[in-house]
C-alpha cells in the first residue's frame, strides 16, 4: 500500500502519475532534484532517516548488481522499515518484494538495460510483483534516445546519471543519437546551455544539454501518454536504436500484460506507420474480437467486401457512398484493411476502426497481406455466408482474398473491373446482386447493437441481452436500444455511443446484463453508494477480464449502478489509490 504516489492516467503499460511531495511530481519524470539517499548498509550501519514530505527518501539499502546468486541475497537482504514519508526501496528486478514503499529503485538496471529480452523479462516481473500503485524507478540508464521505450515498457522514475555522465565524456546527446562533441561544427539545439558559442562549448556545457534534452524528452512523453498516443512516438524512435527495436517487438510478445493494460477505447488516432502497427494491442485485440465475438446476422446475404477509405467512418466516404448505391443493402458489407484487418459494417465506428491512418502507398508487404488474409479466412470460417462478392482493385486486395478462396468452402466472385469506383466496376457490382432482397432498416439496426454488445462483452451476448423485443430509436450512428413495450413506452437498455463505437447501459441494461447469459463484467464493492466515481480502496473484488474503458455493473449491499472502468480489474483490487469506474448511473438498494 503507498500514500505518497497515484497513477492518473495510463497508455498501455506507461502511467501518468503524481508522486505527492511537499510539492507534487507529475511522472515519469527525473527524480535527482527530489531524491534523498539514507544510504548503503554496506559501508557502514544506517539509521532510518526521519524523513519529510519534500523528498522521496531512499531507505537504507544493499543493491545487489546484475548476476549476484540468490543466496547471497537471501543472506544480505534488508527489511523494510515502516515509515510514513514519501520512501524509496532499493531491490534487485529478480527479487522485488513489497515492503510497504512509494517506489522501487532496480539495483541491477545497468545490467539489463541495453539487453531486449532481459530489459523486457525484468520489468514485466516486477510490475506484475510489486503493487500497481508504486512506482518503478530505475537510476543510471536513461537518455534522451531511450527514456520514451524505458516509460512504455512500465518505468515511472528516471535519473540524469547516465546523460550527465556521458557529456562529461564528451557525448552530445539528442532523442535520435549520440555524437562526438568535437565533431559537431554547429550544436543542433536550442537548450540555455546551447547558448553558449561553440568555440566555448565544453565538456560541462555538454552535460548540461544532455540534462536539458532528458528533461525536454520527458516533457514529449508526458504530453504523448495524456494524448494515448506514446506508441505512435515510440514506434518512431525505435528506428534509431537496433536495442530499442528489439525491445519494442520483445514488449509486442508480452500480449497478457501489456492487454490487460490498454484501453479498450480512446479519443486519439492510431497512426499506422510501420508495420509493427500490426503488433500492436489494439489491432490484434480487434481482430481477435471480431473473429471470435463477433457474428454476423446478416449471413442470409452474400457478404461484400470493398476497401477501406481515408474518411473515417468509412460510410461517410464518397467511395462509400458510391458502393452503398450499388448495393443498396442486398449484401452484407465488411471493410478489408491494413492494419485493422477485416471491418464489419456495423463495427465501423467501433474503435480503433474509425481512429487509425495508415500510410497509402498501393503497395502491400508481406506481412500485411499475410495478417489481413490471416483475419478474412478466421472470419469467413466463424461466418456462414452463401457466398462473397470481392469489389477490391488488384494491388493486395484481390491476392488477399484469392489466396483465401483457396481455403474455404465459400465461393468468391470479383466485380471490380480497373478502380473500385468507377461506373463499370460498380454496374458489375449492382449486377451481382441482381435477384437478392434488401434488408430492412430495423434488421441493420438490430444487428448492429448485437454486434457491439458481441464485441464489448463476448461471443453471443448480442442474443443474451437484446432477444426479439428488441426496438431502436434514434439515428445512426446514435441508437437506443428498447425493450419490454412499444411506441414510447418501453425501458431503455442502452446508448450506443458514436465516438468509440460501444454501447453504454442504463440501470435497466445493467440488470439485464447480469441476469443474462452474456458474460458479466462485475466491480464489488463496499457497503457505500457511489455518486460520480467509485475508487479503488472501495473496490472489494472485481473481474479479472475488465480492460481500461470497459462497460461494468458495480453491486454493493447498498447500491446498484453502471459505468466505465478507469483500470483494469486487477488494478482495481490491487491499488489503494486512484478511480476505479466512472459511474454512469447508481441507485440505492
Amino acid at each position: 500500500m503507498t500514500d505518497h504516489f497515484e497513477v492518473h492516467e495510463r497508455d498501455g503499460a506507461a502511467r501518468l502519475g503524481e508522486l505527492r511531495l511537499a510539492d507534487p511530481v507529475t511522472t515519469p519524470a527525473l527524480a535527482d532534484p527530489f531524491l534523498a539517499d539514507a544510504g548503503s548498509l554496506w559501508a557502514a550501519e544506517q539509521e532510518v532517516p526521519d524523513g519529510d514530505d519534500d523528498a522521496l527518501t531512499v531507505l537504507p539499502h544493499r543493491a545487489f548488481p546484475a548476476g549476484t546468486r540468490d543466496p547471497v541475497k537471501e543472506s544480505f537482504r534488508v527489511d523494510g522499515p515502516d515509515v510514513d514519508y514519501p520512501s524509496a526501496a532499493v531491490v534487485a528486478a529478480d527479487d522485488a518484494r513489497d515492503v510497504g514503499a512509494d517506489a522501487y529503485l532496480l539495483s541491477d538496471a545497468e545490467g539489463f538495460v541495453g539487453h531486449a529480452a532481459a530489459f523486457v523479462e525484468a520489468i514485466v516481473d516486477v510490475r506484475e510483483t510489486l503493487p500497481t500503485d508504486t512506482a518503478v524507478f530505475l537510476s543510471g540508464v536513461a537518455t534522451p534516445r531511450n527514456a520514451a521505450t524505458l516509460v512504455y515498457a512500465g518505468v515511472d522514475l528516471l535519473d540524469a546519471t547516465k546523460a550527465r555522465a556521458r557529456g562529461l565524456e564528451g557525448m552530445y546527446l539528442t532523442d535520435e543519437g549520440e555524437y562526438f562533441l568535437e565533431d559537431l561544427e554547429g550544436l543542433p539545439c536550442a537548450c540555455p546551455a546551447c547558448a553558449t558559442p561553440r568555440e566555448a562549448f565544453d565538456r560541462a556545457d555538454c552535460a548540461a544539454h544532455n540534462v536539458n534534452a532528458l528533461k525536454a524528452e520527458l516533457r514529449r512523453i508526458r504530453h504523448r501518454i495524456r494524448e494515448g498516443r506514446l506508441r505512435d512516438y515510440v514506434e518512431g524512435q525505435a528506428r534509431h536504436d537496433q536495442w530499442l527495436t528489439a525491445t519494442m517487438r520483445r514488449l509486442d510478445d508480452q500480449w497478457a500484460y501489456l492487454e490487460e493494460r490498454t484501453p479498450l477505447i480512446r479519443d486519439s488516432e492510431l497512426t499506422a506507420a510501420t508495420e509493427d502497427t500490426l503488433s500492436r494491442v489494439e489491432i490484434q485485440r480487434f481482430a481477435d474480437r471480431v473473429t471470435s465475438r463477433y457474428r454476423s446476422r446478416l449471413t442470409d446475404h452474400p457478404l461484400v467486401l470493398v476497401p477501406c477509405s481515408a474518411t473515417k467512418p468509412y460510410s461517410d466516404s464518397q467511395s462509400h457512398r458510391q458502393f452503398h448505391d450499388a448495393i443498396q443493402w442486398r449484401g452484407h458489407v465488411a471493410s478489408m484493411t491494413s492494419p485493422i484487418g477485416v471491418v464489419p459494417q456495423e463495427l465501423e465506428t467501433t474503435y480503433p476502426a474509425q481512429h487509425y491512418d495508415s500510410v497509402v502507398t498501393g503497395d502491400w508487404s508481406g506481412d500485411e497481406i499475410e495478417f489481413v488474409a490471416e483475419v478474412l479466412r478466421r472470419y469467413l470460417e466463424r461466418n456462414d455466408y452463401p457466398r462473397v462478392i470481392a469489389h477490391v482493385p488488384e494491388d493486395g486486395y484481390r491476392e488477399i482474398c484469392e489466396r483465401v478462396a483457396a481455403e474455404v468452402d465459400t465461393p468468391f466472385e470479383y466485380t471490380c473491373v480497373d478502380h473500385p469506383t468507377t461506373d463499370e466496376s460498380l454496374g458489375e457490382l449492382n449486377a451481382a446482386l441482381q435477384g437478392e432482397e434488401a434488408y430492412r432498416k430495423r434488421e441493420r439496426e438490430h444487428a448492429t447493437v448485437r454486434a457491439m454488445a458481441d464485441y464489448q462483452l463476448g461471443d453471443g451476448a448480442g442474443d443474451a441481452l437484446f432477444p426479439a423485443d428488441l426496438r431502436t430509436t434514434g439515428r445512426y450512428p446514435k441508437l437506443q436500444s428498447w425493450t419490454d413495450g412499444v411506441g414510447d413506452d418501453g425501458t431503455q437498455l442502452a446508448t450506443m455511443v458514436p465516438q468509440y463505437g460501444v454501447l453504454s447501459f442504463t440501470l435497466a441494461g445493467g440488470k439485464r446484463w447480469v441476469e443474462s447469459d452474456a458474460p458479466t463484467k462485475r466491480v464489488e464493492i463496499d457497503g457505500f453508494v457511489p455518486r460520480g466515481s467509485v475508487l479503488a480502496p472501495g473496490v472489494l473484488d472485481a473481474s479479472d477480464d475488465i480492460r481500461p474503458g470497459d462497460e461494468v455493473v458495480v453491486e454493493g449491499p447498498k447500491a446498484f449502478a453502471v459505468g466505465r472502468a478507469s483500470m483494469s480489474g486487477p488494478e482495481m483490487v490491487d491499488s489503494s489509490r486512484g478511480i476505479a469506474v466512472e459511474i454512469r448511473h447508481s441507485e440505492e438498494k
